[in-house]
């Protein structure tokens, strides 16, 4: 695929849903007196870093999940390390100015980035960014994932997920489907769960999620595909109906809603936008391993999962391994439905 450094670069983080940030960062303070985040002997045993003030660079602006999420662990890892992680806000060109403020770092362990799908594993896939995710990037741990709601309008006639996919792949080419944009991970998820079914549907995106619902839940375009944290509040109040969530396990954040893997019938099925610690390439592996141990110990804390259950974010912690395999298979999985799809942002 050709990339373009001129494609416009829109709505390629997914964790964009701005909760009451008041509330949020209140509950963040109250990290400051949790008990369960007091110095981990484990943790600290292991020679002199950290020595001095850490540097998590969030590539977003405040408000934001990454932000709000960050914020809480960035919070949780001072009183973990022993020394104050200081949040900074690099935000830009969808996630990218922030990432690669972080990737051209040094490897040392001080500075940190509250990675996220857009710029990470999105954005590479349709241009080619400032940084190399590989050559200049190690994951350290994955925070959590955004689930994905599979919603109609609520007087749309498929009872369940298995019902509506029958009616879209009996009638090839008569849905449609909305997402947050082209390239969206809203619109991956969405063309990967058409594939995996070998559903065919006419793709109607938009600026945002707001009207890309807006049109779904008033019946003008079938369904969409969209973050936990823009379609819940519609199906509490039954303006959606929702047919299945993303992950495979389901998720606490859609209580009562069923895996899309097993309720539309698509074995292994689990994409969200994940929100993870990253740091420049180099930084040595104690270093990592150290990180890695003390995000851990946080995401453990009732105060950090308060936090990301307000973002609508899925508290799931996966250390360094397990994270840098579901990046590649996510990353995988992207980049074929880009290519099977011949998907492309649109030029300025």
């Amino acid at each position: 695929m050709k990339k373009n450094p001129r494609l416009q670069v829109t709505q390629l983080s997914t964790l964009n849903h701005n909760p009451s940030r008041r509330k949020i960062l209140s509950a963040g303070s109250a990290l400051a007196l949790t008990s369960g985040l007091g110095l981990s002997g484990a943790v600290r045993a292991q020679g002199a870093y950290p020595n001095k003030n850490l540097k998590m660079i969030v590539p977003w602006p405040p408000g934001q999940a990454t932000d709000l999420g960050g914020r809480a662990v960035a919070m949780g890892l001072s009183r973990v390390l022993g020394q104050s992680v200081v949040v900074e806000n690099k935000a830009g060109a969808g996630g990218m100015i922030g990432t690669d403020m972080a990737a051209k770092a040094a490897g040392d362990g001080y500075t940190i980035l509250a990675g996220s799908s857009g710029p990470v594993t999105v954005l590479p896939l349709f241009q080619t960014p400032p940084y190399d995710v590989e050559r200049d990037l190690m994951p350290v741990a994955m925070m959590g994932l955004s689930p994905y709601v599979l919603v109609t309008a609520p007087d749309f006639p498929a009872k369940d997920a298995a019902a509506l996919v029958k009616l879209i792949k009996d009638n090839p080419g008569k849905y449609t489907f909305a997402s947050s944009g082209t390239g969206a991970t809203a619109h991956l998820i969405a063309e990967s769960f058409n594939a995996a079914l070998g559903l065919k549907a006419v793709h109607v995106p938009y600026k945002g999620s707001a009207p890309a619902l807006t049109d779904v839940i008033t019946g003008r375009v079938t369904y969409c595909i969209e973050t936990a944290a823009a379609t819940m509040p519609f199906v509490r109040d039954g303006r959606a109906k929702a047919y299945g969530v993303s992950l495979l396990k389901g998720s606490v954040v859609t209580p009562g809603i069923p895996p899309l893997a097993t309720a539309a019938g698509i074995p292994g099925f689990d994409l969200g936008a994940w929100m993870g610690i990253m740091v420049p390439k180099g930084t040595p592996k104690e270093i990592v391993a150290q990180l890695s141990a003390a995000v851990q110990q946080v995401m453990k804390s009732p105060d950090v999962a308060e936090i990301f259950m307000r973002i609508a974010v899925e508290n799931d912690y996966r250390p360094t391994e397990e994270f840098k395999t579901y990046l590649q298979a996510t990353t995988k999985m992207f980049s074929d439905v880009i290519k099977t799809n011949h998907i492309k942002l649109e030029s300025n």
